[in-house]
């Protein structure tokens, strides 16, 4: 691929160890797992809950889920759905999954019956695997009993567990297991896998073949099935691993604290660790308490994360109690991250902190602050390698110069096939060939990207656009402040207006006069908050990103309720 610094900026600052240009495999994803069980067979590959598999055990634990899977009926193209926590099942099960031919449908276990409901049968999932707990089997059999998918694979929680461990759990954790059924339409993960593992290879077009199917809100409203290609998938796994340049293969430790079932942690904190052959430590859930103890105790070298859990541990008020400084590299992703919660978690932790930005789209990762050269404050970083980001006009979608606004537009590898069953929201998102994000940003002169708000985020007050990214991260600098969320409520005269809700770390004090006298030198006069609303937590997604759509139904609903004025 030809290209120079003048077409490219990023290139200038691009590290000699991850030239843009360099090759990218079009693989089979769970090739990733047997090469790295070929090199570090012996290796410790998954941590879980004191329990260990090496990346043989691992590799050959996913060949008999494969297996089971064929017997089962599972062909190429056949979608299966992993409804699971972070877990050694998932891994296997995913990997399996894949060598069988599948299709995997990530689905996430603490979504309402409604929301599940719509993915399954969106997907047509056909078989679902997933725990033998109460949180999340009963979700699985309500699929079952009403026809939307053929078959369920239940993992006991006690049989991934250490011995002892599973004998306590079993005693008394009891409340938390499942009544399970036994019939044919039901599977136990030890009867999937009770076989010799040697499954019918099936011919996998790395380009065409769809490995993943991750729902997305993406940019047009309703979740959207992303179609993952595995060549998609395995050149963003490339990407990503030859960014950090010194990687100790066959030692590194991963902290997967994030769930598998959103792309980013399927692709950073999974798959990435294969290619390093390192170990992947697994918490079922992020708990902070159980996340410090695992770090003091663990040593995990790499901990992707979002920007809430990073805040959560540097805010913990017993937080020097545990030595966290293992920690080598921490990615942060999903959610824009604050200079702040940045320099906060680098500070307590000595490790580096790098910004990256994506989308399930994307597979996820379009762009990441460089290891090795200037990690610069507020951006996310530099286009991956092989990765074209261009900035695109939001009226006309001309190109945009060096430091002016638009949408930011994504071509690559890692681009998506297109949305299942969506020719129309494909063709919507994909015009000219560039995956059009939805989000605003720049680019600077020597190619670092930066986001400014999502566009269907954006604030018009009188016209004047106000980007509510930009009204957080001012407010963040008040040392008092833990989290913040800004958006748009309606205003009798503007139109619309900022309204910032607030939590406070433990123990600070701010008023409302305090903040806004805060803000004065450091947002113009239409965009500081016209309201402000203190609280003792802010809602958040399921996998710990703060979220707004609460609150602006919130205030949809307060508006709905005034009395409309006479005309």
């Amino acid at each position: 691929m030809n290209a120079d610094s003048s077409q490219y900026p990023w290139l200038r600052n691009y590290p000699a160890f991850a030239p843009w240009d360099m090759p990218l495999p079009a693989v089979p994803v769970y090739q990733l797992l047997l090469d790295a069980a070929a090199q570090f067979a012996e290796r410790p590959a998954m941590e879980f809950l004191g329990r260990r598999w090496t990346y043989r055990e691992t590799a050959e634990m996913a060949a008999r889920v494969a297996v089971g899977l064929q017997k089962m009926g599972v062909t190429k193209g056949t979608h299966v759905g992993l409804l699971l926590p972070n877990s050694p099942y998932y891994i296997a099960s995913y990997c399996g999954a894949l060598m069988a031919g599948a299709t995997v449908v990530n689905m996430n276990p603490l979504y309402a019956a409604r929301e599940l409901d719509r993915l399954a049968q969106d997907s047509g999932a056909e078989i679902i695997v997933t725990m033998d707990l109460k949180a999340v089997y009963p979700k699985a059999l309500d699929l079952l009993d009403r026809g939307i998918c053929k078959h369920v694979v239940v993992c006991p929680m006690a049989e991934a567990l250490p011995p002892l461990t599973s004998i306590l759990f079993r005693l008394f954790q009891r409340r938390l297991i499942a009544e399970v059924r036994h019939d044919a339409r039901h599977t136990q993960f030890r009867e999937l896998t009770a076989n010799d593992g040697k499954y019918a290879a099936v011919k996998i077009d790395p380009h065409q073949d769809v490995a993943v199917l991750q729902y997305t809100g993406g940019t047009t409203g309703e979740p959207k099935g992303a179609m993952l290609t595995h060549a998609n998938v395995t050149a963003n796994v490339r990407q990503v691993s030859s960014w950090y340049g010194t990687p100790h293969r066959g030692h590194e430790r991963f902290l997967a604290a994030i769930p598998f079932f959103h792309v980013f942690a399927m692709n950073v904190a999974m798959l990435v660790a294969f290619e390093y052959g390192a170990e992947i430590i697994m918490l079922p859930r992020f708990d902070l308490k159980d996340c410090l103890k695992t770090i003091h105790k663990k040593k995990p070298t790499f901990f992707p994360a979002v920007p809430t859990i990073y805040t959560a541990i540097s805010s913990a008020p017993d937080v020097n109690k545990y030595d966290l400084t293992s920690i080598k590299l921490c990615i942060s992703g999903g959610a824009p991250l604050p200079v702040e919660v940045k320099h906060q978690f680098e500070a307590l932790t000595k490790c580096v902190v790098v910004e990256g930005y994506g989308l399930s789209e994307t597979s996820p990762v379009v762009c990441t602050n460089p290891t090795a050269a200037p990690n610069r404050d507020g951006s996310v970083g530099l286009p991956m390698p092989g990765t074209i980001v261009e900035i695109h006009g939001l009226d006309d979608d001309h190109l945009m110069g060096i430091g002016e606004k638009g949408e930011i537009c994504v071509r690559g590898p890692q681009v998506m096939k297109g949305y299942w069953k969506r020719p129309d929201a494909t063709a919507e998102v994909m015009k000219g060939g560039a995956f059009h994000t939805g989000d605003i940003g720049t680019m600077d002169a020597d190619g670092y990207v930066y986001i400014v708000d999502r566009i269907k985020d954006m604030i018009n007050a009188s016209g004047y656009k106000i980007y509510p990214r930009m009204v957080e991260e001012a407010i963040y600098l008040n040392p008092a402040v833990e989290e913040v969320i800004v958006i748009g409520v309606p205003h009798p005269y503007r139109g619309q207006a900022p309204k910032a809700f607030i939590k406070l770390r433990q123990g600070a004090t701010l008023t409302e006069g305090d903040l806004r006298a805060f803000l004065k030198d450091k947002l113009s006069a239409v965009e500081r908050p016209e309201y402000y609303e203190f609280r003792d937590s802010l809602p958040k997604t399921l996998i710990g990103k703060l979220s707004k759509k609460e609150l602006e139904a919130e205030e949809a609903a307060k508006a709905a309720a005034q009395p409309k004025a006479d005309s």
